[in-house]
């Protein structure tokens, strides 16, 4: 994916991470079926179908949400994810030769889940084409109106989430890191790639923990609907994302602990 237009730092390093994902997540699965060839086309999924995957092997793809141009699908992306994703109708065309090689929808989900780090990289992979479209629509409207999405920058001592207030969005740092603190005592660190505030989506329940910028920092902002329909889509990575949420929210909660019991509190 690459959006249209000059490309911010932040959406550029993001991007050239996700270019290189899929071809990870494919690394011994064998397509489904004959590499499918194309001549320009004005609607792609009138010549393909709707359930199955498909690696973009040669040529580009312009995307077009309610008739606008927002961003290309370049060699070497999937097509075929935003199903689940709770997005506007898009629609893909391009004005030259396509190669797409399909894969079957069920066998590369099974594929993602039979590992760990697979799985990973899939949930950096859909998060992050959610954030850029994300982006990409929010830019597309007028300053006023555009929502609370995308992408957000903060400077160090910046509060990215504050415990107690209600949990619209997932966060994922692109660049810089924060720091996780419980009733004003640090329990944590957020690192690069982290995925946090997802927990309180999940329990419906009020955000756990402030998050403080250390650093300048960028996030990428899932909005809430969009994150919940995609992991209703893909439950075994919301499994797999809960587990790890969990274990992360024990260190904290041990860590809160040792202090209390070190000040007698």
């Amino acid at each position: 994916m690459y959006l249209i237009g000059d490309q911010p730092p932040y959406a550029e390093k993001l991007i050239n991470t996700l270019q290189r994902i899929p071809e990870q997540l494919l690394n011994g699965l064998e397509p489904c079926d004959a590499p499918i060839e194309l001549d320009a086309v004005d609607d792609l999924y009138q010549h393909i179908g709707q359930h199955r995957l498909y690696l973009l092997k040669s040529g580009l793809l312009h995307a077009l949400i309610d008739g606008k141009p927002l961003f290309y699908i370049q060699e070497g992306d999937l097509i075929g994810l935003r199903q689940g994703l709770n997005t506007a109708p898009c629609n893909y065309m391009s004005e030259e030769p396509l190669t797409l090689i399909p894969y079957d929808r069920e066998a590369l989900f099974k594929h993602i889940h039979g590992n760990s780090q697979r799985q990973e990289q899939f949930t950096q992979y859909i998060l992050g084409q959610a954030a850029l479209m994300s982006d990409a629509l929010a830019h597309s409207k007028q300053p006023e109106v555009r929502p609370v999405t995308g992408f957000q920058h903060f400077a160090p001592g910046a509060e990215l989430i504050r415990q107690g207030d209600e949990a619209d969005h997932v966060f994922i740092i692109t660049e810089g890191h924060a720091e996780a603190f419980v009733e004003g005592i640090k329990v944590g660190d957020v690192q690069k790639d982290e995925i946090f505030g997802a927990m309180a989506l999940f329990t419906r329940e009020k955000r756990s923990a402030t998050v403080i910028a250390s650093a300048p920092t960028t996030v990428m902002m899932i909005p809430k609907e969009q994150f919940l329909a995609l992991m209703q889509s893909n439950p075994r990575i919301a499994h797999s994302l809960i587990e790890s949420m969990a274990r992360r929210i024990d260190l904290m909660n041990k860590e809160l602990t040792h202090y209390k019991q070190l000040n007698g509190k």
